[in-house]
Order: C-alpha cells, then sequence, then structure tokens
C-alpha cells in the first residue's frame, strides 16, 4: 500500500470548492512537494490526511495512522505559543503512541526525545516555554516531535516561513535523512526556487490536481500560470 491514497477528494464549505476531485498517490522513502497559492487547497488537504475534516465526497487513505506513526507539522498561526509547555514536553508529545494509557515515560521513550533533541540542536533549550522560541526554533521543535514519534509520514504546512536559514537548513536536511531511511513526507512551500533540490515528487495544485511528478518535468510555464491562478 502506498503511504497517502487520495481518490475522488472533494472538499466544499457551502459553496466554496477548497477540493474538487483530487487524485494523489504518495510512496515511502520520498520528499513530496505541494504547491498552490493561498487558498488552493493546501491547509484542506493536510487537515484531511489528519482527519480533521470530512470529505464532501471521495476517500484518504493514509498507511501509518492506524499506528499513530503520523506527524503534522502545522503552520505557525495554528499553534497555541501561550500554552505552557517546554520545549522537552513537545517533543515528548510525539512518544505517546508508543506509551500505555497513563503516559509515563520509559527509558526508551526518554532516549528518542533525546536523540531527536539533539538532531534538531535543541538540548539546551528543553525547558524553555515554546512561545519564547524563535522561527526556526519553533519549526525545529515540532520536527523534532515527528522524529521522537518515529514517524512513517510526516506532514509539513510551510514549514519555512519565517525560519532563518541555518533552521531552513537543517530542517532540509533532516527531511532528506527522513526519506533516505523510508519516511514518506509532503511539504507545501511557496519557495518555488527550492522545490527542485528539496523534493522528489511536486503536486501543483488549484483545487484540483493541475500536476504531478518530477519537479523539472512538471514545473512548465503552463501549468505555473493554471496552478497560480492567472488561467483557467
Amino acid at each position: 500500500m502506498s503511504a497517502i491514497e487520495v481518490s475522488d477528494l472533494s472538499v466544499h464549505y457551502g459553496q466554496v470548492h477548497a477540493l474538487d476531485g483530487v487524485d494523489l498517490r504518495l510512496e515511502h522513502g520520498q520528499v513530496n512537494g505541494l504547491i498552490g497559492t493561498n487558498g488552493s487547497g493546501k491547509s484542506t488537504l493536510f487537515n484531511t490526511l489528519m482527519d480533521e475534516i470530512t470529505p464532501t465526497r471521495g476517500t484518504v487513505e493514509v498507511a501509518d495512522r492506524a499506528g499513530h506513526l503520523v506527524s503534522y507539522v502545522p503552520q505557525a498561526e495554528a499553534v497555541d505559543w501561550t500554552f505552557p509547555l517546554t520545549v522537552g514536553e513537545v517533543v515528548m508529545t510525539g512518544r505517546y503512541g508508543h506509551m500505555g494509557f497513563l503516559r509515563r515515560p520509559r527509558p526508551t521513550d526518554r532516549d528518542a526525545v533525546a536523540d531527536a533533541m539533539a538532531r534538531t540542536d535543541l538540548t539546551d533549550l528543553a525547558d524553555r516555554q515554546i512561545g519564547q522560541l524563535s522561527g526556526g526554533q519553533k519549526k525545529r521543535t515540532f520536527v523534532a516531535r515527528g522524529l521522537a514519534q518515529q514517524a512513517r509520514t510526516v506532514l509539513l504546512d510551510e514549514p519555512f516561513a519565517g525560519v532563518d536559514t541555518t533552521s531552513q537548513a537543517m530542517i532540509t536536511g533532516l527531511l532528506h535523512e527522513m526519506a533516505a531511511s523510508g519516511v514518506c513526507i509532503l511539504i507545501s512551500t511557496h519557495d518555488l526556487g527550492s522545490v527542485e533540490a528539496l523534493c522528489d515528487t511536486v503536486t501543483m495544485l488549484h483545487s484540483r490536481v493541475i500536476a504531478h511528478g518530477v519537479p523539472s518535468e512538471v514545473m512548465t510555464t503552463d501549468n505555473l500560470l493554471t496552478t497560480f491562478g492567472m488561467v483557467a
């Protein structure tokens, strides 16, 4: 089974067709880009994959969801940064699916969190409240959570927005490492110039899939014009 299989997916908000007849299949072991304008349906697709939105029509299958091995890095504005959690506590939430009912961390959980924080250069920030982090540190915290979770599917919604170049380079390197180990990564981005170097495949979305494939082959002028709403 593919990591993600979407068939004839439609999501309507009243008269607004956020997604309309989307078909998409993504495999483990790849970094998959998702590009489109604001309002093109990218966040709606993420929320549907996370089972937070019920489709109007169609089916969504995420192979790793039943095993709690799907990690989601939301846009910054979707997080309550005033919540009294430390960096270490956020990363530890990635282990909840591996714990028992009482969610008492075992040595293996603590080791996984420590390793994830070391790989994202967050060890010295373990006790810092999440709202006190820089933009790049916030994103790295959620990537660390996915690492600690040992996620097999990782969804990242605009992870490079407001992020410094050092954090962007670190996150990019980690994503490539994770894909090489067999993880399926879906990442939305507005940075079209980085898509070819970052992604194995790209999906161009404008409520429907305009094109999907290797970036160098599908990011043509015509497809870009259609994706970004300049032609019908």
